[in-house]
């Protein structure tokens, strides 16, 4: 993951006025579902984050703040995802080091 705060309500409106160039302004409330596929495709660019959504949970983004929420979302997941991985990590690492004497030689 980036490291990147989740987006808020303006960052996303920044994304979807990048579809068809236009100001932040004239992004409408209610999202088609061409614009929503570009609005992943960026989120996913942006944030080196792959949503994998339901047909469902697709259908279900039809304005700017359930956009927001579900990317919102994904990023929190990530960052959850990434910080039990990095204390697994850890974990292996203290462990491996606790199996070698003060010489670094390998203990049994």
């Amino acid at each position: 993951m980036s490291g990147l705060a989740p987006p808020d309500r303006a960052e996303v409106l920044v994304m979807l006025a990048g579809f068809g160039e236009r100001l932040t302004d004239a992004v409408h409330e209610s999202l088609g579902s061409l614009e929503l596929t570009w609005l992943i495709a960026e989120f996913e660019q942006r944030y080196d984050i792959e949503l994998d959504l339901s047909d469902e949970r697709f259908e279900a983004i039809r304005t700017v703040d359930d956009a927001t929420e579900v990317l919102r979302e994904a990023v929190l997941a990530a960052a959850a995802d990434s910080t039990g991985a990095d204390s697994t990590a850890a974990d292996s690492i203290s462990t491996d080091d606790a199996r070698t004497d003060a010489t670094g030689a390998a203990q049994p």
